[in-house]
């Protein structure tokens, strides 16, 4: 894992369940992971940065994998890359997970059986991350 998604300030959005999940693996209420490791913006919750601009549980690696958001677990797959072709292009320079050389409908295909099997597709966009919404 290279973490070069696990930075910036660009927000990790925690919905119920990726509080309840994360709260168990750390052990903690979702009362206290949210008191110590989120900040309200725009109405939401995310994930907070350290002061190196990471999240707050990336350390050489996600210190939190087992436990990590549903977000996190659905990247490179987000919504603007698989409908984006400028967007996939632009990512493949960020992330050495994606393989330009299968091209834009394969990794769309990938994707989203991916989501599908990870139980990451969203359709409630009042309740859901945008990068996670699905069209189909």
């Amino acid at each position: 894992m290279c973490g070069h998604c696990c930075q910036g300030e660009g927000g990790i959005v925690l919905t119920d369940k990726d509080m309840a999940r994360l709260a168990e693996h750390l052990g903690i209420s979702p009362k206290a992971l949210v008191e110590r490791f989120a900040v309200t913006r725009g109405g939401k919750l995310h994930l907070t940065c350290g002061d190196d601009g990471f999240c707050v549980f990336f350390d050489q690696g996600c210190g939190v994998h087992p436990g990590r958001p549903d977000i996190c677990r659905a990247w490179p797959y987000f919504r603007g890359n698989l409908v984006d072709e400028t967007s996939w292009e632009m990512v493949q320079d960020y992330c050495p997970g994606v393989n330009p050389a299968a091209g834009h409908a394969e990794f769309v295909r990938q994707g989203k059986l991916y989501l599908r099997s990870e139980g990451l597709l969203r359709y409630d966009p009042d309740t859901s991350p945008n990068a996670l919404l699905s069209d189909d």
